[in-house]
């Protein structure tokens, strides 16, 4: 007997049925037919037998069940080879992002993208933008997310999408229906502050640092996340991405835009002189189609 005859065999010893086994081997139910015929022919016996619609098994058929068997288990660590070198031949793709964007955004991008490629290996890393940078320019990564422009000139910067700065406050803070919030609203609050370097904050700093009088920080964190957490145990305001601010509104915080608005855009950042793979091609524009989806919310 050849393969082909011993998997219409195994398919027709499970099923009963010629329409049902050429479904599991994608065949038409006359190729299954015939290669039963075939090995029919090639032992000299009767294998299945039409018994009120459905072929049931010979005694023939019982005794090469078990070794048809022991033929199945042996091909698995062929399969389970082919498929380690299929991922070889295909590496992940890497993406990396703040982590706004790889917890907000990239999640949802990425069950999009699996729908599309369901094979397509993949590598999310969160990081800020600096090492996103450093990722891209030694090729450890694809693409990365990020809501600043680095200006770096091997870097390649597309912008995707564009939000506001949201300010978060404990439940209740903001009126119902309260659409934003002005400048001098936040004068003598208390807020949470950001330590480090980010393009978003020397402007808005300096801008309510001039409020009479001026909001007091007595925390400073280094991440939007961590300011969320902050205004969720009580340490006052805060002024964060909108990213942030829809997972913190899903968890009960209230949040709203700026007035007047302060933007910020989404950007998808590669390398220069790097090919941009396909598949990278498709996750931007599910990232692109979530995140206006997002940001539209």
């Amino acid at each position: 007997m050849r393969l082909r005859h011993i998997e219409v065999i195994q398919a027709l010893l499970q099923t009963g049925h010629a329409g049902t086994a050429a479904e599991w081997l994608q065949l038409s139910t006359a190729e299954v037919e015939a290669r039963l015929r075939e090995a029919e022919s090639e032992l000299g016996f009767m294998l299945f037998a039409s018994v009120r619609g459905r072929l049931q098994a010979t005694p023939e058929a019982k005794a090469l069940q078990v070794e048809i068997g022991h033929i199945y288990e042996a091909l698995e660590p062929v399969q389970r080879l082919a498929d380690s070198l299929r991922q070889y031949l295909a590496p992940p793709l890497r993406i990396t992002g703040t982590p706004p964007l790889a917890q907000q955004l990239l999640p949802q991008s990425f069950a999009a993208l699996r729908r599309r490629l369901p094979d397509a290996p993949c590598t999310l890393f969160s990081e800020p933008t600096r090492d996103i940078v450093r990722r891209l320019l030694l090729r450890e990564c694809d693409l990365g997310l990020s809501l600043h422009d680095p200006e770096h000139p091997d870097i390649h910067c597309q912008a995707l999408a564009q939000g506001k700065l949201q300010l978060l406050a404990p439940h209740g803070w903001l009126q119902p229906k309260q659409k934003y919030v002005s400048l001098p609203d936040l004068a003598g609050q208390a807020m949470v502050g950001l330590e480090g370097q980010d393009p978003l904050s020397p402007a808005l700093e300096h801008k309510l640092q001039a409020l009479s009088p001026a909001p007091t920080v007595r925390t400073r964190v280094q991440t939007h996340q961590m300011m969320r957490s902050m205004v969720e145990a009580g340490e006052g305001l805060a002024i964060v991405d909108p990213f942030t601010a829809l997972g913190a509104r899903a968890a009960g915080l209230d949040a709203c835009p700026l007035s007047p608005a302060v933007p910020v855009s989404l950007y998808a950042l590669t390398y220069r002189h790097a090919p941009s793979p396909a598949a990278i091609q498709t996750l931007l524009a599910l990232v692109t189609e979530q995140a206006l989806a997002m940001l539209a919310g």
